[in-house]
């Protein structure tokens, strides 16, 4: 009699190393940015990321390319989350963190946001996952970096009113003419005149001109 066979294993593909479970059919968001001089890398960044949703079985429902130079500058991403705030995707998928993020403040109060509205972020160079425990517990540490950041920040302001002082600099809002119409007003029934006024009060002449008339 002819051996039995043994019975061929049930294939697993895996994903970031885990075992992928059964899952609802997951509406995915793709984020590809790059900076003006690096606009080559937009086609690789696209295909990675619609290779990786199609290995975990994800729709995608939203594609986003932004291009532009400058930390401040992601308007196109408001689309994407302007879509998770009306519950039409359930996963944003990006390249790489500094791709989404400004900083890690902002990349932070981004994921919290989606976190809140129940939708997941993946990271394909960084593999994170925050649908997973293990990428739950690095966002955690991204909040600790963030604080860390902001009271870098907060240090650096106040080293810099501290210099401002020492120098004999004045702090604060300039005085305006119109918080002085009282004084130049008195002023010119004493018959001091119009310049003078402007020079003893260190406002413009036609600030003076402008509450006398």
């Amino acid at each position: 009699m002819p051996a039995k066979q043994a019975p061929e294993k049930a294939k697993s593909p895996k994903v970031f190393g885990q075992a992928r479970k059964p899952s609802k059919m997951f509406r995915a968001g793709l984020y590809a940015r790059v900076s003006t001089n690096d606009q080559q890398t937009i086609p690789l960044q696209i295909r990675a990321l619609r290779e990786y949703a199609a290995r975990r079985g994800w729709t995608i429902a939203l594609q986003v390319k932004e291009v532009g130079s400058g930390a401040s500058q992601r308007q196109l991403r408001e689309k994407l989350l302007d879509a998770a705030r009306r519950r039409e995707i359930d996963v944003v998928l990006v390249w790489r963190l500094d791709r989404w993020g400004r900083s890690v403040a902002d990349l932070l109060a981004t994921l919290q946001e989606l976190n809140h509205l129940g939708v997941g972020f993946v990271s394909l160079t960084e593999a994170l996952d925050l649908t997973t425990p293990a990428g739950r517990a690095m966002a955690a540490l991204l909040a600790v970096f963030a604080e860390f950041e902001r009271e870098i920040l907060r240090e650096r302001v106040r080293a810099g009113l501290a210099h401002a002082r020492q120098k004999g600099k004045t702090l604060g809002r300039p005085i305006t003419a119109a918080t002085k119409a009282g004084e130049v007003r008195a002023l010119r029934r004493a018959g001091i005149s119009k310049a003078e006024i402007a020079r003893r009060l260190q406002i413009g002449h036609t600030s003076v001109r402008r509450i006398l008339t």
